[in-house]
């Protein structure tokens, strides 16, 4: 899908929560900050500067995305932080010109644009400084910027490699790199067992018993069935569908599984025979209602990790769950693409007596 982050606050947070891609785009276009309190900071006038816009454009577009702006890092320094700031300013600007220090990137541009400020920021009460993300989302909202849609262009362009060079394009699998996958996936196949079991002991003969209640939990969590859901994905009708599921759609599913299987054989018990597909079917729907209560939270939660991760991971809309989109987070982003990820593959021979373990429960 088309990306225009010029409208579209949710793709510039999933950008700016994207640490992994963050220290490429940094890395990649050059434009170095000075490094204060553990992070880069910039002024209006070199944001102004980088993106060749007048200082009121600047201001113009704080002023329109205040909230946005201040959670990617914005901020007005006084005080005593001000005349912490200007002195450590003071001294680096000092230290690079007396040749003292010698820094690693080339940071001619940033000396020059401190000291061309040093004066007026001797004077101001307060200043506005903005981080790197900060800069950068100035850089995703300023529209009339040649730089500025350059940069836009850039960082989509890094995001794209990022996400290729971490998971080989196999987007359709990057729920398997997150640590929890697998031991969900054991969990469920487990339960899953207990679930089929307990459909051939008190079922009567059926060949779609098995897809037809199985789309019923699909529905009833993230309500897709299975021929949408592979729809959505791309999948072939070779490619397992849980295999692509999150490790909290796997719990879920587990949950219902085990739950659905104990209830229906209550039933078969109290009946003192095997229901039909219809009434099995019947009797989900009372599952579900008795259990409603305790299961709005849990599904709230799945149905919004799976359509926000999908959207930001694999490009793929799940169009009757449009409203539960929100933005992927920080701590999602190192799940999947960060140091704590890693491919199925490996992660099964590192672990595979303890995955052995597990399986045998």
């Amino acid at each position: 899908m088309t990306k225009d982050l010029t409208n579209s606050d949710l793709d510039r947070k999933n950008i700016l929560n994207n640490n992994i891609a963050i220290q490429e785009v940094y890395q990649q276009i050059g434009f170095f900050g000075f490094k204060h309190d553990g992070k880069f900071r910039f002024t209006k006038q070199q944001l102004a500067e980088y993106f060749e816009v007048d200082i009121r454009t600047i201001e113009r577009i704080v002023e329109n995305n205040r909230d946005e702006v201040i959670e990617s890092g914005y901020e007005i320094y006084t005080g005593i932080k001000l005349k912490d700031f200007k002195d450590k300013i003071a001294e680096f600007v000092y230290r690079i010109n007396e040749g003292v220090y010698v820094p690693d990137t080339n940071v001619g541009n940033m000396v020059q644009s401190f000291e061309n400020e040093l004066d007026s920021l001797s004077k101001t009460p307060q200043l506005a400084v903005f981080t790197y993300k900060s800069f950068l989302n100035v850089g995703m909202l300023l529209t009339g910027s040649e730089r500025a849609q350059i940069l836009r262009s850039a960082i989509l362009d890094i995001v794209i490699d990022v996400l290729n060079q971490k998971i080989g394009g196999k987007t359709k699998y990057i729920n398997q790199r997150e640590e929890e996958f697998l031991p969900s996936a054991i969990r469920e196949y487990n339960y899953r067992q207990e679930f089929t079991n307990a459909l051939d002991y008190c079922i009567t003969e059926n060949k779609f018993k098995y897809a037809q209640l199985t789309d019923k939990i699909y529905k009833s969590i993230f309500k897709e069935n299975a021929k949408e859901y592979r729809q959505i994905l791309k999948l072939s009708t070779k490619e397992s569908v849980r295999s692509t599921m999150y490790s909290e759609i796997l719990d879920l599913i587990a949950g219902y599984e085990n739950g659905f299987s104990k209830y229906l054989k209550t039933e078969f018990e109290r009946l003192g025979r095997k229901l039909g597909l219809s009434e099995a079917i019947l009797l989900f729907t009372n599952y579900e209602q008795i259990t409603e209560a305790t299961l709005i939270p849990l599904r709230e939660k799945a149905r919004s990790l799976m359509a926000s991760r999908d959207l930001a991971f694999r490009d793929a809309l799940h169009e009757k769950l449009k409203e539960y989109v929100n933005e992927v987070s920080s701590d999602d982003y190192d799940k999947f693409l960060g140091d704590r990820s890693m491919d199925l593959e490996k992660r099964l021979e590192e672990n595979k007596e303890v995955f052995k373990r597990l399986k045998d429960r």
